[in-house]
């Protein structure tokens, strides 16, 4: 266990004012003024850079940014923490400051180009040692000036190991997270979904379900049932259920076998606070209790973190920082935690963020580089979204190019597509192909096991090699019949036939058909007349096109002006707002049974309902601006998610229920509770609405007591699910 410095005792330099950085390149004259503007042209163009304004407006602009860049010394970077929009430095940029001060002696008089020549001329161990004197900044800016070899090249060197049952990053080894999840949590689809990964070698880094529901009582079930599937199989692994910090420490304190503990970060104070509901404090406090109460102990690594480029320029929150540079601090963070496994999700957001496969591809490598020398067992998920350009074959380029680097881990959804969060990342077919074309193994503890299952097995020359009963899931069944039980619920299961370590053609084939219907999808426009007899009122945001609404998370947000000025206070309890959203064919399928169904359940519960409103190319965060015209206490968004990996699963949507915080009373409590002293609206999701998932009139059903508990509790989401744990 780490002894945590406590975040008033971490020494930040003063900010100063910003400067101008200025440079003659080729008799052309160049000025940044700040460094963050500065780190932001130095960066290759990404979509997000893009938007904000923040990337170069020409490659020779890059390069005279990096060159300025290569030619500062670390200290000069160290004594300029980078801000809030108040001048402040937060708790992230802050806890970044906590580096290893011989380590940072030692390089603070060179600059960035020296220092860069110096880890491609040094071996691992020095690599390693001197990334522990970087605060993310650092790792960000000499990310910047460094070529796709470099980058590879020295992550290679920073290869981090950690230990829990299993020992993951060791050389010479690759592992898996192990990601069996369903649109309605069914236990016995995880089941099978994890009997298929085990019987592919994957899972030794986690046992790992993302929730669709993130409550005490399912996300303790769906712990249980793992720990079940882990001690009847016998895999020497660790299980995971990546609901919110505040849930999983709900489910510790009930004795559920919480064994590595999961949250996602951010690289700015407001965006993990306001966005993510967490407080440096809160993960100080988590960290504690898993030291304390958690099933593996004090002595192993017991964290997991997830982060990706994008997440805080989407809400608005970066302060100003690039992408790349908001990752890097994220890393400071996690480091702070000694962790289990950090696991980076580029590509996850959308063409917001990262447009094409180039976009994807340098900054999973840029994303290795800076988590690896800032001394993290960083896995990797490449990954991509039906609304963005990135395809298969670039997320397969990625992952080789990560493999050479020395990836940790990488993820493993069943045939590429998560049933679940309807994206699209690494499979067990893909873990094992990576591992044989770069002569890689399992965890030592899970391959000794899997030879014993007949998983693998090793060759004359003791290598490893499959097994007869590798990619064979009916190895942990008692019967043929009974496994095909068990697949009756898994969405998109489209065979077990292999060829080699590759999925068999006929399979392929049907994944990728199935792709290209669902992408499709994306551009279906909204048609009112498939919306059955509901009268809609019809708004607009300010998105002008779905090219706007697809690249531009701000405009689909916010409401045109003209429509904002008609919008009348009609001070209903409920307002329902319908979008396309991400698939126009999920509003289609789904809102003619459920809003009436739903309007008719608030009527019988005497829960006023306003006329609904239909709000063509709309985000989530659209219900504010709504709520506050209508004045509704809460906005129920009907929205349709990114289409995944089959035609079914392109008709989910989700109802985000935004309560407004209205009485200085509610607004109070709930800024206690997440600790952001500015919070306008709480959220409840329930998702995965569609066929396939949660039955449109099933979701009206729970749609309606989801209302009735916020307006009874005075509160919704975290807070909400606090209030109901303590009424039981």
């Amino acid at each position: 266990m780490r002894t945590l410095t406590p975040l008033s005792q971490i020494a930040v330099p003063v900010p100063a004012a910003d400067e101008t950085y200025r440079i003659t390149l080729l008799d052309r004259a160049f000025a940044f003024v700040g460094l963050k503007a500065l780190l932001g042209a130095a960066d290759l163009a990404k979509a997000g850079e893009r938007h904000a304004g923040l990337a170069a407006r020409s490659e020779v602009e890059r390069e005279a940014a990096r060159s300025l860049l290569a030619g500062l010394t670390l200290q000069h970077l160290h004594d300029r923490p980078l801000t809030d929009p108040s001048g402040r430095v937060d708790d992230v940029m802050r806890a970044n400051y906590a580096i290893d001060p011989d380590a940072f002696v030692e390089i603070a008089p060179l600059t960035l180009g020296a220092l860069k020549d110096r880890l491609l001329r040094a071996g691992p161990a020095e690599v390693r040692r001197l990334g522990g004197g970087l605060t993310g900044v650092m790792a960000a800016a000499l990310a910047k000036i460094m070529d796709v070899h470099e980058l590879i090249l020295v992550a290679k060197k920073a290869k981090r190991a950690a230990t829990a049952r299993t020992r993951v990053g060791l050389p010479g080894t690759l592992s898996s997270r192990l990601q069996p999840n369903h649109p309605t949590d069914d236990l016995s689809c995880i089941t099978a979904l994890v009997y298929a990964g085990l019987s592919m070698g994957t899972g030794d880094a986690i046992l790992g379900v993302n929730p669709a529901v993130d409550t005490l009582q399912n996300v303790s079930a769906i712990l249980f049932h793992l720990d079940a599937l882990r001690r009847e199989t016998g895999a020497p692994t660790q299980i995971c259920v990546l609901a919110h910090v505040k849930t999983q420490l709900a489910c510790l304190e009930q004795g559920a076998p919480v064994e590595i503990l999961f949250q996602s970060l951010a690289g700015t104070e407001r965006t993990l606070t306001e966005e993510f509901d967490v407080t440096v404090p809160l993960l100080d406090a988590a960290y504690a209790a898993m030291a304390a109460k958690g099933p593996l102990g004090p002595d192993c690594n017991f964290m997991y973190f997830e982060t990706g480029q994008g997440s805080e320029l989407t809400y608005g929150k970066h302060n100003g920082i690039d992408m790349t540079t908001c990752e890097a601090l994220c890393y400071g963070l996690a480091r702070r935690y000694d962790p289990f496994m950090v696991n980076n999700v580029t590509g996850f957001i959308g063409p917001e963020t990262h447009r094409d496969n180039f976009e994807m591809i340098y900054s999973n490598l840029q994303d290795h580089f800076m988590g690896k020398l800032m001394g993290l067992p960083m896995g990797m998920a490449p990954c991509y979204t039906l609304h963005s350009d990135i395809t298969m074959e670039g997320q397969q380029m990625a992952t080789e190019l990560l493999a050479a680097a020395g990836a940790n881990f990488f993820m493993d959804v069943y045939l590429t597509t998560d049933r679940m969060l309807a994206y699209f990342d690494t499979s067990g077919h893909d873990d094992q192909t990576l591992r044989e074309v770069h002569g890689l193994a399992p965890a030592p503890e899970f391959l000794e096991w899997a030879i014993g299952k007949g998983i693998f097995a090793r060759d004359a020359e003791g290598g490893v090699v499959r097994g007869p009963s590798w990619g064979d899931p009916r190895l942990f069944c008692r019967s043929a019949p009974a496994f095909a039980d068990l697949m009756q619920k898994v969405p998109g299961a489209h065979g077990f036939d292999n060829a080699g370590p590759r999925p068999a053609d006929a399979v392929s084939r049907t994944v990728r058909a199935n792709l290209a219907i669902a992408r499709e999808a994306i551009h279906a426009d909204l048609d009112p007349t498939r919306l059955g007899g509901v009268p809609f009122r019809r708004i607009a945001s300010r998105a002008a096109s779905r090219a706007d609404h697809l690249a531009q998370p701000d405009a689909g947000a916010g409401l045109d002006a003209a429509v904002l000025a008609e919008l009348q206070a009609v001070r209903a309890d409920v307002q329902i707002l319908v979008s396309d959203g991400l698939s126009a064919e999920a509003i289609h399928h789904n809102i003619p049974d459920l809003v009436p169904a739903l309007l008719a359940r608030l009527d019988r519960a005497g829960i006023s309902s306003a006329e609904p409103l239909l709000l063509p190319f709309g985000r989530v965060k659209a219900a504010e601006p709504v709520g506050d015209a209508v004045q509704a206490r809460i906005v129920v968004t009907l929205i349709g998610e990114r289409p995944g990996g089959d035609a079914r699963a392109s008709r989910s949507m989700s109802a985000y229920l935004a309560y407004r915080l209205e009485d200085p009373e509610t607004q109070a409590s709930a800024a206690v509770f997440s600790g952001n002293p500015d919070i306008r609206y709480e959220y409840s999701v329930i998702s995965n609405i569609y066929d396939g998932g949660l039955p449109p009139l099933e979701a009206a059903r729970q749609i309606a007591e989801k209302v009735q508990q916020i307006l009874a509790l005075k509160a919704a989401g975290n807070r909400l699910e606090s209030a109901l744990r303590q009424a039981a």
